[in-house]
C-alpha cells in the first residue's frame, strides 16, 4: 500500500511542482522535502521526511520533463491519444440501414401576419420554401432583421454573417428554380455557437484572449448543414470558454425575462431560438450546455450520444465529455437536424458509425418507459409539472417501469472535465492570459484551471474508471428493466450529471411554466445510439400537450 502511495506522490508532487514554477521566472529553483510534504497534504496522503527526501530527485527529473514538454506548441485542436468509449460490455450496437421518415407536412400557408413566420417550425418552414410560398433569401432577410431588432436587448448574437447568408440563400432558391431540393434544410436559416470554426469569419470562444481569433477552416457540423441546404445567419454568444451565460460582450438575456440570464453555455443558441430569431441553432454540452438553457429558454434540445457527432472545427472544453446538438423548437426540428449532422468524418476519431432510425410513434400503448424512483418520489422544484408529464404518458398507454441510478456520488468525477479543459487551457495559466478573461470568481475557469494542476494523474484515471463501472452499471439496470427509454427529472437526482459521464442521449423539452411564469423542462433519456426511439417517444408527449407552442413577448 505504501508503495502504492509513493507511486501516486511521484505523480502527484510533480504536478504541484510544474504548478510552483509555471508563473515564475526561475524554473531551475531547487525542489525540496517542504514542497513533497505541501504536495501531500494537498493531495491527502502523508510520507516521513525520509520517504519525502527520497522522491525529490526523481521529482525534479519529471520537472523538466515538464519543461521539455511545454516546448510544443500545442493548440485547442490537439487531442490527447487517449479516446473516451461509452461503449459498456456485452453492448450490441444498433443494426441496419438508417432510416427516417418525417411527420406529414400537412398544409402549410403563408400568414397573412408575417411576424408569425417567427415561431413556425423547421418543418412548416421547409414546406414553405418546398412550395415555393418564400423564397429562402425572403426568410432569410425576415431573420437577419429579427436578429438586428432584439440582439440589443439580448445580447445573444457574437457576429452577424449576414454576407455569407444571403449569399447561401440565393444559391439555395437558384438551385430549387433549377429542380435541386436538398432536403427539409434547404434555405432554412440557422445559427451556430461561438465555439464552430466558419472559415472567414471569427470564432471567439466568447473569450476576451481569443475575440479576434480566425480559425482557417469549417466545422463539420457546419460543412454538413450548408451540404443540407441550410443558411448560417450568425455565430451565437456562449458563456465564456463554455461556461455560463457571460461572454466578453455582457451576459445573453433570458426573453422569457431579460432581466435574467438565459443559462449556459449555449447561451445565444437558445435565447435566439426561443425569441423567434432564427428557427434553430446548434448547441453544446458537457455538463448541461444544452439541456439548461434549453430549458430556461423553453425550447427542445437533443444532446446525442458521445461519440455520434463530429467536433472537428469545435473549441474542445473537454475530450471525453463534449458533444453537439440542435436546439429548436419541437422534437421533430431535432430529428431534421439530427439526420444532417450526425456520423463520421474520418477527422474526429471518436466517432462511431451507427445507424439513426427514426420515424414517428402514432401510439404509445404498450410502451415501457423507464422512471427514475427516487428522484421522482423525491421534493424538488419541478414536482408538480414532472407528475402531469408521467400522467400524460399514461393517457397515451405507456406502462411506467421504475428504475434506480447506480449508487455513486457522481460530482466527485467533475474533476475529469477540470483537468481536461486545464489541459486544453494550459497556455492561458501559464501565460497569465487567464487574467484577461470577463470571470475571475472562486468558481470561474480561471480558477479551476489553476486548480486543475493540483489534481494526481492517478485520480484521473481513476475517475475514468470509476466511470468505466458506472457505464457498465447503467447497462445492465436498462437491460434488466427492459427499456429503451427512460424519465428523469432535468436537474433533480443526479440524472444529469451521471449521463453526460457516460455518454447516453437525451432530449429535453418543455413541460409547463413556474409561478413566475418561467418554462420547465422533462428530460427522456434513451439507450446509447438510440436517439432515433427517445426523439420518437418525446415528440409523441409533446403532441399531446402545447408547452412547445408558447413563446416570449418582447
Amino acid at each position: 500500500m505504501k508503495k502504492a502511495l509513493l507511486l501516486s506522490l511521484v505523480g502527484s508532487a510533480c504536478f504541484l511542482a510544474g504548478a510552483i514554477v509555471a508563473r515564475t521566472d526561475d524554473p531551475k529553483k531547487p525542489l525540496t522535502t517542504d514542497v513533497a510534504e505541501a504536495a501531500a497534504r494537498v493531495f491527502g496522503l502523508e510520507f516521513s521526511p525520509a520517504e519525502r527526501d527520497s522522491m525529490l530527485s526523481d521529482l525534479t527529473s519529471k520537472r523538466n520533463d515538464y519543461v521539455t514538454i511545454r516546448t510544443v506548441d500545442l493548440t485547442n485542436d490537439v487531442a490527447p491519444a487517449l479516446y473516451f468509449n461509452p461503449l459498456p460490455a456485452h453492448f450490441k450496437m444498433p443494426t441496419g440501414p438508417s432510416s427516417f421518415k418525417a411527420s406529414a407536412a400537412g398544409v402549410v400557408k403563408l400568414p397573412a401576419n408575417r411576424d408569425e413566420l417567427a415561431f413556425y417550425t423547421v418543418g412548416q418552414l421547409s414546406e414553405l420554401i418546398r412550395t415555393r410560398q418564400v423564397s429562402s433569401e425572403e426568410l432569410t432577410r425576415f431573420f437577419l432583421n429579427r436578429l438586428k431588432t432584439y440582439d440589443p436587448k439580448l445580447h445573444c448574437v457574437v457576429t452577424l454573417t449576414e454576407d455569407l447568408a444571403l449569399q447561401q440563400a440565393r444559391r439555395a432558391d437558384a438551385e430549387l428554380k433549377a429542380g435541386k431540393y436538398r432536403g427539409p434544410l434547404h434555405g432554412i436559416p440557422y445559427g451556430a455557437k461561438d465555439l464552430l470554426a466558419k472559415k472567414g469569419y471569427k470564432t471567439t470562444w466568447g473569450s476576451v484572449p481569443y475575440k479576434d481569433q480566425v480559425l482557417n477552416l469549417d466545422a463539420t457540423v457546419i460543412q454538413r448543414l450548408e451540404d443540407a441546404g441550410a443558411v448560417l445567419c450568425a455565430k451565437l454568444s456562449m458563456g465564456e470558454l463554455a461556461m455560463g451565460d457571460v461572454w466578453f460582450g455582457g451576459m445573453t438575456r433570458n426573453p422569457w425575462d431579460i432581466e435574467t440570464g438565459s443559462s449556459g453555455s449555449s447561451a445565444g443558441s437558445g435565447s435566439s431560438v426561443s425569441a423567434g430569431l432564427l428557427p434553430f441553432a446548434i448547441g453544446t454540452e458537457t455538463l448541461g450546455s444544452i439541456v439548461s438553457p434549453a430549458t430556461v429558454n423553453g425550447i427542445t434540445g437533443l444532446r446525442p450520444t458521445f461519440g455520434r457527432v463530429s467536433r472537428h472545427g469545435a473549441m474542445a472544453l473537454s475530450w471525453s465529455m463534449d458533444k453537439i446538438g440542435p436546439m429548436t423548437r419541437s422534437v421533430e426540428d431535432c430529428a431534421l437536424v439530427f439526420n444532417a449532422i450526425y456520423g463520421p468524418d474520418g477527422e474526429d476519431p471518436t466517432v462511431i458509425a451507427a445507424p439513426f432510425q427514426y420515424a414517428p410513434m402514432t401510439s404509445l400503448k404498450g410502451m415501457k418507459i423507464g422512471c427514475l424512483d427516487k428522484p421522482f418520489g423525491s421534493d424538488y422544484a419541478n414536482k408538480a409539472n414532472d407528475a402531469a408529464t408521467l400522467e400524460t404518458l399514461r393517457k397515451l398507454g405507456a406502462t411506467l417501469v421504475p428504475i434506480t441510478l447506480p449508487a455513486f456520488n457522481y460530482g466527485a468525477l467533475r474533476l475529469i472535465i477540470g483537468v481536461e479543459g486545464g489541459a486544453a487551457f494550459d497556455e492561458l495559466t501559464r501565460n497569465n492570459k487567464d487574467d484577461l478573461m470577463v470571470r475571475q470568481g472562486k468558481n470561474a475557469w480561471p480558477s479551476t484551471f489553476r486548480s486543475a494542476r493540483f489534481v494526481p494523474a492517478v485520480e484521473y484515471l481513476q475517475a475514468n474508471r470509476i466511470r468505466t463501472k458506472l457505464i457498465n452499471e447503467m447497462h445492465e439496470i436498462l437491460q434488466k428493466a427492459g427499456v429503451d427509454v427512460y424519465m428523469s427529472p432535468t436537474y433533480a437526482g443526479g440524472n444529469l450529471t451521471l449521463t453526460n459521464l457516460t455518454g447516453h442521449p437525451c432530449v429535453v423539452l418543455p413541460n409547463g411554466f413556474t409561478a413566475k411564469g418561467l418554462p420547465t423542462s422533462i428530460t427522456f433519456m434513451g439507450q446509447l445510439f438510440n436517439e432515433g426511439k427517445v426523439l420518437a417517444v418525446a415528440k409523441a408527449y409533446q403532441d399531446a400537450t402545447d408547452w412547445h407552442k408558447k413563446h416570449p413577448k418582447l
